[in-house]
């Protein structure tokens, strides 16, 4: 979001006739960030939840917890950006699903916790301000917002001239979630003969990118707005797609079932980032064969020859999030999951070990 004010009209310099410099011909343009702030302000607005308590424009963004009603309420923060994906986003000039990925990637991991998404902040660096560029990505943002249930809180948008190529951004998201203090999932109760359900991804998602692009785009046999026979789709659409957002299903299953350990499938894939909820004594052993994948990640591994131990310790291959449970709920929550939309696999199970991922 933008929090602009204006700082005064340019004034002659003494003994001259001259004109002083003014931002705008420096680059920055406040008149335009203004015209911005007013056109967001409706997107924003369908964002907000019980608790906010303020609009854009001030210095801060303010939330009571007043309303949550938790005995012992902890709040759980994440941050994290779009990354390398940007790049399509630019070559396609299409800014509408990139918001969508920058408030996944900071929610999908807060969740993790059991941590129920409050609000969320972001923030856009710009080469030079465009009214469509900057519309676009706070739709995707608030569309991204309402998806998890988090009210877009505040944010800032900086032009900075000279600093990005043209037509280039960054984005930077931050959210607060909370949770109640003895329902924090900290993966402590997992043990030897647990289930590990694996829910589907619907793509890259935010990660792998830059290996993504060096193969498929880098090489120039394929063309980012040409269509891939393989699965049909264009290309530049396909590696668009936005990141799922697991927080709805995953609070759902909560009020439900007890869920032992959850995993956000990011930046090092399924290799890496099971183990980070893993107590001592215990690995998993995963079944590929127990799932399907997109057929981006097959394209990607051909053209690029990667092996299959590079391949799950860069993308997720189409498990976006990672739930451990007791293995008499799993098929009772793959059968939920798949009331609301979701599709979800056994992938694996708890065994004897020191934290790690046995792939099959």
């Amino acid at each position: 979001m933008l929090s602009t004010k204006l700082t005064g009209r340019p004034k002659k310099r003494k003994g001259t006739n001259q004109m002083t410099k003014s931002y705008k011909e420096a680059g920055v343009d406040i008149d335009l960030a203004n015209q911005i702030v007013k056109e967001i302000k409706p997107l924003i607005s369908k964002t907000s939840i019980p608790g906010v308590l303020s609009g854009i424009g001030g210095f801060g963004g303010l939330f009571s917890l007043a309303e949550q009603n938790y005995k012992e309420p902890v709040l759980v923060s994440g941050t994290d950006g779009v990354g390398t994906k940007l790049k399509i986003a630019f070559a396609l000039n299409k800014h509408n699903t990139v918001g969508i990925d920058l408030v996944a990637m900071s929610v999908n991991d807060i969740i993790t916790c059991g941590a129920k998404p409050l609000f969320f902040l972001d923030y856009i660096s710009i080469s030079k301000l465009s009214k469509k560029v900057v519309v676009e990505l706070i739709k995707g943002i608030t569309e991204g917002c309402k998806m998890a249930g988090c009210a877009l809180l505040g944010g800032e948008t900086a032009e900075m001239p000279g600093f990005y190529p043209e037509g280039e951004y960054d984005l930077a998201g931050f959210a607060v979630g909370i949770v109640e203090k003895d329902k924090i999932i900290d993966g402590k109760e997992i043990k030897e003969g647990d289930s590990v359900i694996g829910i589907s991804s619907n793509g890259l998602h935010s990660n792998g990118f830059s290996l993504a692009r060096k193969v498929l785009l880098e090489s120039n046999k394929y063309r980012i707005d040409g269509k891939v026979s393989s699965f049909g789709e264009f290309l530049g659409e396909e590696l668009l797609t936005p990141t799922r957002i697991y927080a709805k299903p995953v609070l759902h299953l909560l009020e439900k079932y007890k869920i032992l350990g959850i995993a956000h499938i990011t930046g090092g894939g399924i290799v890496e980032n099971i183990p980070r909820i893993l107590p001592e004594g215990v690995s998993v052993q995963i079944n590929q064969k127990n799932w399907t994948k997109p057929p981006i990640f097959s394209l990607i591994q051909k053209e690029g020859k990667i092996s299959d131990e590079e391949m799950y310790r860069t993308f997720n291959m189409g498990i976006g999030m990672v739930l451990i449970i007791p293995p008499n709920d799993a098929l009772k929550v793959i059968n939920e999951l798949k009331m609301i939309k979701y599709n979800s696999y056994i992938i694996g199970k708890v065994i004897k070990g020191n934290k790690q991922i046995i792939i099959g």
